[in-house]
């Protein structure tokens, strides 16, 4: 049995692999940068000994998807899919354009349902494993990356609504909700908040595996501000945001 890993070439797409690799699961890894894959399929090949295969592969094309991870054999060998995806542009606004709106949505949301949808019945009659990343900012509106944050907002309704589907099955779930990762997506940012280790992430995903429903929050304190959010009202972030932003 094999484990599909889709966004393999990020830092926690390769901490994933990684993780899994060292265990001894054999691994296919998806991702648009082929040079990234061929670079870790080597490395992961040679410490661990366990056979690897790599598609290069745009998750906003449905009929390369189709064509490339819906195959009889993956249906039927693959054991658990992961999807840590996070694809985002730095002028993302509320008038971002409809072309690049689009490409946040199908990569962080739509695609991620398209193969779950494919690959749900399979999964449920072999103890399968589900694996996807939500955000921190798509806990509240924002005015900085409003699609990135919408589209992570409509993934963790999803897969709440998969934890309800799966309850009467073997299928086995997790969702965390991510705040700042040490990964690419933060490099030169200044966040004014700790980066958390994709590493450490990597190694609880693994250990929670044979989690029936599990949504978490990573580092685990973003649960109390998950929370403040909600209970603080709308107007008063809005003089908020207004206030330090005049400062």
């Amino acid at each position: 049995m094999k484990y599909l890993i889709i966004g393999a070439s990020s830092g926690l797409g390769r901490e994933l692999a990684y993780e899994y690799a060292k265990n001894k699961h054999d691994l296919i890894l998806v991702s648009r940068d082929l040079r990234d894959l061929s670079a870790t399929k080597s490395d992961l090949e040679r410490k661990f000994e366990i056979n690897i295969e790599t598609i290069q592969l745009d998750l906003t094309s449905e009929k390369l998807v189709e064509k490339e991870l819906f195959t009889e054999r993956f249906l039927k060998d693959i054991k658990g899919i992961l999807f840590p995806i996070g694809m985002m542009f730095d002028e993302d606004a509320i008038n971002l354009n409809h072309e690049k709106v689009e490409k946040i949505f199908k990569s962080n949301f739509a695609s991620i349902v398209f193969i779950i949808s494919k690959y749900l019945k399979p999964l449920s009659s072999k103890r399968g494993e589900l694996v996807a990343f939500g955000s921190i900012s798509g806990y509240l509106g924002r005015k900085t990356n409003p699609n990135y944050a919408a589209s992570k907002r409509a993934l963790e309704s999803y897969f709440e609504s998969l934890g309800f589907v799966s309850n009467n099955t073997s299928l086995n779930i997790q969702f965390y909700v991510l705040g700042y990762l040490n990964t690419n997506l933060a490099f030169g940012k200044n966040l004014n908040l700790p980066k958390a280790s994709p590493q450490k992430l990597a190694k609880i995903v693994y250990r929670n595996r044979k989690s029936k429903f599990k949504k978490a929050f990573f580092p685990s304190w973003w649960r109390l501000v998950a929370i403040l959010l909600r209970l603080i009202p709308i107007r008063v972030l809005f003089f908020l945001n207004k206030f330090f932003n005049e400062k």
